[in-house]
């Protein structure tokens, strides 16, 4: 099974790809977008769900999703036709570091996608270059709640804590203007349904090729969360403005 459709099925139960529930999304997209006229970007958007919540929210909104992802990148185009919004909504199957538009956007989101960029900084300095003035960037990447062990550090990366985050992104150029770090409720559910909707999948289908992997694929990501990493990682989302306007 390609990484593509694991994630496409391991997200069934949860289609916003990070730890956040629904009240935490429908406050972070409020702050993200005071007017809710703006036109929005979302630089790795998957199965485009933070992008179809707003437009279904705001009916003056506009808004375009990058990511390779092709197969999650049809799910959005269903997805956006049956909630009658596919009129505002343009999908671009291209490498969010390559991505140029010929307008700005005044919400720009990267939420748990900053891989992509090699880091939460390089994602900010990505989200920048598509921003209008006095834009808004929307962005959630992992933290470490207590020191990790090598095992956890080998399997997420190096994140750093998160008074040590907010230093980093405030020495970049930004200023917060509305945050939300995970609970453990939140972080618990993700991972849960990850594991669970991917489990369900394969023993719906006892004699399907892929049945075996698909289980095997579950329970290796539930033993390195409970094992490696529960403890010590967190998620953080953070609305952010320029410091210099």
């Amino acid at each position: 099974m390609d990484r593509q459709r694991i994630s496409r099925i391991a997200h069934t139960g949860h289609p916003i790809a990070a730890p956040l529930d629904d009240e935490s999304v429908r406050q972070l997209l409020g702050h993200g977008l005071p007017r809710g006229d703006e036109r929005v970007l979302d630089l790795g958007c998957g199965g485009g769900e933070w992008l179809l919540r707003a437009l279904a929210r705001w009916p003056e909104l506009r808004a375009e999703g990058v990511d390779v992802a092709t197969e999650a990148l049809a799910h959005a185009r269903a997805a956006a036709v049956g909630r009658g919004v596919a009129d505002r909504l343009v999908l671009h199957a291209e490498d969010v570091t390559d991505f140029r538009s010929p307008h700005p956007f005044g919400l720009v989101l990267s939420v748990g996608a900053a891989h992509a960029f090699g880091g939460l900084l390089p994602t900010l300095a990505a989200a920048r270059r598509h921003l209008a003035p006095g834009g808004r960037v929307l962005a959630g990447d992992g933290f470490w709640e207590r020191t990790p062990s090598p095992e956890a550090v080998g399997m997420l990366g190096d994140f750093a804590d998160l008074p040590t985050t907010l230093e980093r992104v405030a020495a970049a150029g930004w200023t917060p203007v509305h945050g939300h770090v995970s609970t453990r409720r939140e972080l618990d559910d993700y991972e849960w349904s990850w594991t669970g909707s991917l489990a369900s999948w394969a023993l719906d289908q006892p004699d399907g090729p892929d049945r075996a992997e698909a289980l095997a694929t579950a329970d290796a990501h539930r033993t390195e969360w409970l094992r490696a990493y529960r403890d010590s990682w967190g998620f953080v989302s953070l609305v952010l403005r320029r410091t210099d306007g």
